[in-house]
């Protein structure tokens, strides 16, 4: 889960990748910041998702290089507040890990679709944003 561990890897991830992350589909709605963040102001937000997630409202996962330990990216699941098992997500990688793009895209697309129970998907195939819509025969897991 993304949260206050990952401080200094995600600034350094995101604030470097500011223009690259808002040309991403599903960043294009204010966030990152064109100014950016302090490393302060970026803690509190990564408590914010940490909190969000553990209350299951939302979830945010770090894409972490395991050789390296930095940040590449991150994905985020928020689902629908009406109750229906339904779920928009978006994903970014680091403008320095850009040729990363369609390879966490593909993961995420199967992730939801095998691992995650909701009915109605809102994400993206490369830079078209789509809604996948399961089955009711399709099992989950």
């Amino acid at each position: 889960m993304l949260g206050p561990q990952h401080n200094e890897a995600d600034h350094a991830a995101w604030m470097s990748s500011i223009a690259h992350i808002r040309s991403t589909p599903g960043f294009d709605q204010g966030w990152p910041p064109v100014a950016g963040m302090t490393l302060a102001e970026n803690h509190e937000d990564l408590a914010g998702h940490a909190q969000r997630s553990h209350q299951r409202v939302d979830f945010a996962y770090s894409v972490i290089d395991i050789a390296t330990g930095d940040v590449v990216g991150c994905v985020y699941f928020e689902p629908s507040s009406t109750g229906e098992r339904e779920v928009a997500a978006s994903s970014w990688v680091s403008a320095a890990r850009a040729e990363l793009d369609g390879l966490l895209t593909e993961i995420v697309g199967a992730w939801l679709r095998a691992a995650w129970p909701f009915e109605v998907v809102h994400y993206r195939l490369g830079e078209v944003p789509v809604t996948i819509r399961r089955s009711p025969e399709q099992p989950v897991g």
